[in-house]
């Protein structure tokens, strides 16, 4: 399977980047062809400017400045995001990439009156996060998970239609003991060695 892997984390030495390399030796193992975006330590721009806002809806003029991306995302069969949770949500510069990336007409058809959005991107088949969070499990729950929901439901309705996701927290980050965080490295490593 083709996989393409998005980290986002600004300090290389976090856990985070330690997940994305389990993620990414794990995959590569078990056969899989795979590709990284690291949008810090691609120095990718996350905001959105006035000028592509104005090209926001326009066929090929949106796609400026992010060709290689959009390359990615019509490469992959696998879509994969790592990252920390903060505010219940993902960093502003995955959000930006959200942004910037998934754009009308190259990820997803806009809606139509009494129509609904339509899905572009049909060679995802999957797409999964790999995440740390502050908060509880429970806590979190309430606050209404934001973050999957976003990546998981928000953008499987715009990938092949019956795209599989999947979501590994590791909760309570903070006070996480390296017991607790070895295994949830082992549980990250068995899910991409069974990714189908």
């Amino acid at each position: 399977m083709r996989v393409l892997v998005v980290h986002c984390h600004p300090c290389e030495e976090s856990y985070s980047t330690s997940l994305r390399a389990a993620a990414l030796e794990a995959l590569a193992a078990a056969g899989h062809e795979t590709r990284l975006i690291d949008l810090y330590g691609s120095g990718f721009e996350p905001v959105l400017t006035a000028d592509q806002r104005r090209r926001y809806h326009t066929p090929g003029e949106n796609e400026r400045g992010i060709e290689e991306h959009l390359s990615h995302l019509r490469w992959c069969e696998a879509l994969i995001f790592v990252y920390p949770t903060w505010w219940y949500g993902p960093p502003a510069m995955l959000k930006g990439w959200l942004d910037r990336v998934w754009i009308p007409h190259a990820t997803f058809g806009m809606p139509e009156r009494n129509k609904p959005i339509t899905r572009v991107l049909t060679n995802i088949r999957v797409i999964g996060a790999v995440s740390t969070l502050g908060s509880p499990r429970w806590w979190w729950w309430i606050m209404g998970a934001p973050g999957r929901r976003i990546l998981l439901t928000g953008l499987s309705v715009l990938c092949a239609p019956r795209c599989k996701t999947f979501w590994l927290g590791l909760h309570q980050m903070d006070s996480a003991s390296d017991a607790e965080r070895v295994a949830f490295l082992d549980k990250v490593r068995a899910k991409m060695r069974a990714l189908t």
